[in-house]
């Protein structure tokens, strides 16, 4: 977690999985992300998972994720 002016910042590379493939969920003062790539078959051929917890002087209404052109997943919170 870094922290750049008035907000937080979580940068995670998931470039080898699709958007639909990610999910971001929050609780509390924690940020989660999961993501699978699931083959042909049905088999999952690959997995991500990265949990963080952000300090607790940031706004939980203000979380808010974007993916970059190059599969970079950005979140960003905003401090009280």
């Amino acid at each position: 977690v870094r922290a750049q002016g008035d907000t937080y910042q979580v940068v995670a590379d998931v470039s080898q999985f699709e958007p639909p493939d990610i999910v971001v969920t929050t609780s509390n003062c924690h940020v989660a992300i999961q993501a699978e790539k699931v083959a042909e078959d049905g088999t999952v051929c690959d997995t991500f998972t990265h949990k963080c917890q952000l300090p607790e002087d940031m706004d939980p209404l203000s979380v808010r994720c974007a993916l970059t052109e190059a599969g970079m997943l950005v979140i960003t919170a905003r401090r009280r």
